[in-house]
């Protein structure tokens, strides 16, 4: 991975400007500008410290062709079920690969076997994009009302589905109105799980 890589993924994840980051690193916007069209490879120790900052990760050993792990935050818990209230409590930090850092926001930890059936287990770190536009089918991080919980999320025609991989547990079904008015809300997609034994 190159300078340029990692200021585009930046950019992208976030959608912010050269100048904010330029901003935000005390560097000119010509600065970033280079970086960002692959026109600079050097970069002052300095800058390197102020971008992997900025971008959450040590951005030197990347450059220099090194493999190194990230981490990501685990933000608190999410239920596989039901009844789990929403609160972000920050628990620690997971190592995450680069692809992963790119990919992903943070890790919310399950509790409940709901998910089981598809090797979400109660324990599991499940890694999450941030995001409230999913496809039929995705995996998510909903909000219902106060409660936060993990399921896959079926559209049909004037409903939401949420479906559970346990047949011991149900699926919750939605109309547009209670979708409305609990609100029912989409907090971001699950992109993969971990489960220490």
């Amino acid at each position: 991975m190159n300078l340029k890589t990692i200021i585009q993924d930046y950019k992208t994840k976030t959608g912010i400007s050269d100048s904010e980051i330029a901003r935000k690193l005390g560097i000119t916007r010509s600065t970033v500008s280079r970086w960002a069209n692959g026109d600079s490879k050097n970069v002052s120790s300095k800058a390197l410290e102020k971008l992997s900052n900025l971008v959450g990760y040590n951005v030197e050993p990347i450059l220099k062709g090194m493999n190194t792990t990230i981490k990501l935050p685990i933000l608190g818990y999410v239920k596989g079920g039901y009844n789990l209230f929403a609160e972000e409590n920050y628990i620690g930090v997971e190592d995450a690969s680069l692809k992963d850092c790119q990919e992903g926001d943070y890790y919310l930890q399950v509790e409940g076997n709901s998910m089981s059936g598809i090797g979400i287990m109660d324990g599991s770190l499940v890694l999450v994009h941030q995001t409230n536009a999913i496809q039929n089918g995705d995996i998510a991080v909903i909000l219902i009302g106060e409660e936060v919980t993990v399921k896959k999320v079926r559209f049909k025609e004037k409903m939401l589905i949420l479906e559970a991989a346990n047949p011991d547990v149900e699926n919750r079904y939605f109309s547009t109105q209670e979708v409305k008015d609990l609100p029912v809300k989409i907090l971001g997609k699950v992109l993969s799980s971990k489960t220490y034994f």
